[in-house]
């Protein structure tokens, strides 16, 4: 499915300014534009969607939000995005950084210079906003009395350049940490020393030990053999113990690695109709893998089938609850890393899915943070690293996730034939690491997942 330039007279103004021979309508296809006005640069499956994540992004950051410690946010987190960075997606040019320069080279105008190169200013925000409207790799006309004014003499603080070989050694320090979280443990490697290899000097010590062949010693060798004793029989080798067998893994929900998910943008799939795209924080360190870093935040790229169920402005800057330990798959092209947990009415016996909805997300407790652990009421537990997909534990335990009749979610161990009566347990509900009981809206004994 192409995705859908959002249905804004400013956009299509935007399009129209730069480039006239282009036309951007609400049924646009955000790449597809892309492509036509930078007909050079070819864009993977995931710049696409980084693409469109970017006009959305650039929206909220045109918008003068009531609430300034998140809109300091926002731009606090486009900046340290944009430090690493020359265009939105690394070096090449997207539609997304002329729409970003439209919205927001107004506002940067009017920034002051403590805004904009003070200690705690966005020096790489102005740098990219300079960058943008004076460069020829965008083709933009631009008049001079249009532009941002940057003098380059008000530099009131200058940054410590980045050392790439610090910022090596400290990706590798931030690498092992995430590791060392994860429960990994290396064995360190010793370089230049082979593996039982004797040095010169100690076989030299050994060869001085060993007494050169004379006459003496041959007669003494040869009165030796004479008198040799019989050899001595040899004892028989104590046999080795088996091995103890593996610690079997007890079958539980609380291997199911549930957390507070926030949805910082979703954007509908280029290539799959009925999928979302969402970038989600989910409180993972740097370095972990299968996470990236997006507008200051480690999140995970997370594919869901709510196109169409959900709509796509209640996906926006919202918070969730995610499987984070299913082994990532690959959706039409772009790779998913997680799980969104929603919630839809029970099939009547016969009743085939249609997959017509209702369907509600999950929502955490008010309050509760990016990267918050979840969990059953007596179930708790450690979860495992990555679910093995051949043990299939979520498929074994999803059908025990249920909404209650106060729209709380549970776990009903009843109904999984696996658990051996622990039914007797009764419900679990599902609970954050901080208190507070997770619920749906209006769906009471649905089906969970």
């Amino acid at each position: 499915m192409p995705t859908e330039i959002p249905n804004s007279d400013s956009f299509s103004s935007i399009v129209q300014r730069f480039f006239p021979a282009t036309t951007a309508s609400s049924g646009s296809d955000i790449a597809e534009l892309s492509h036509l006005v930078y007909p050079t640069v070819h864009y993977t499956d995931n710049e696409k969607v980084v693409i469109s994540s970017w006009v959305t992004t650039s929206e909220q950051l045109a918008r003068q939000d009531k609430d300034q410690a998140k809109h300091a946010e926002r731009l606090g987190s486009l900046n340290l995005h944009l430090s690493t960075r020359t265009t939105l997606l690394g070096s090449e040019p997207s539609i997304a950084d002329v729409v970003l320069y439209a919205r927001l080279s107004p506002a940067v105008k009017t920034w002051s210079d403590k805004e904009r190169t003070g200690k705690y200013g966005y020096h790489h925000i102005v740098r990219y906003v300079d960058f943008v409207q004076n460069s020829p790799l965008f083709g933009l006309s631009i008049s001079q009395d249009e532009k941002v004014a940057i003098d380059l003499n008000k530099v009131l603080f200058v940054h410590k350049p980045l050392d790439p070989k610090e910022e090596k050694e400290r990706k590798k320090k931030e690498k092992t940490l995430a590791a060392a979280a994860n429960g990994e443990s290396q064995t360190p490697l010793v370089v230049g020393q082979p593996k039982q290899q004797e040095s010169s000097k100690s076989k030299k010590e050994n060869s001085e030990k060993t007494p050169s062949p004379t006459k003496e010693n041959l007669a003494v060798a040869a009165g030796e053999t004479q008198t040799a004793q019989p050899k001595k029989e040899k004892k028989e080798k104590a046999s080795k113990q088996p091995k103890a067998p593996a610690k079997e893994t007890v079958l539980s929900p609380c291997l199911i690695d549930l957390r507070v998910g926030h949805i910082l943008q979703a954007v509908p799939h280029p290539n799959a109709d009925s999928l979302y795209v969402s970038t989600i924080a989910c409180g993972d360190p740097p370095g972990t893998e299968n996470t990236s870093e997006f507008n200051g935040h480690i999140v995970r790229t997370v594919c869901s089938g709510l196109n169409g169920l959900i709509p796509l402005a209640e996906m926006q800057d919202r918070k969730i609850v995610a499987v984070c330990n299913l082994k990532p798959v690959t959706m039409r092209g772009v790779k998913s890393a997680a799980m969104v947990l929603a919630a839809s009415p029970r099939l009547a016996p016969g009743e085939v899915d249609s997959h017509a909805g209702p369907v509600e997300l999950v929502n955490p407790p008010v309050g509760a943070k990016a990267g918050e652990r979840i969990h059953f009421e007596g179930w708790e537990g450690e979860p495992e690293g990555v679910l093995n997909p051949k043990k299939k534990v979520w498929e074994t335990l999803q059908p025990g996730f249920t909404t209650t009749d106060d729209l709380g979610v549970a776990f009903d161990a009843g109904v999984v034939e696996q658990l051996n009566g622990e039914g007797a347990k009764g419900l679990g509900k599902l609970i954050a690491a901080s208190g507070g009981e997770c619920k749906v809206t209006t769906l009471k004994w649905a089906v969970v997942r």
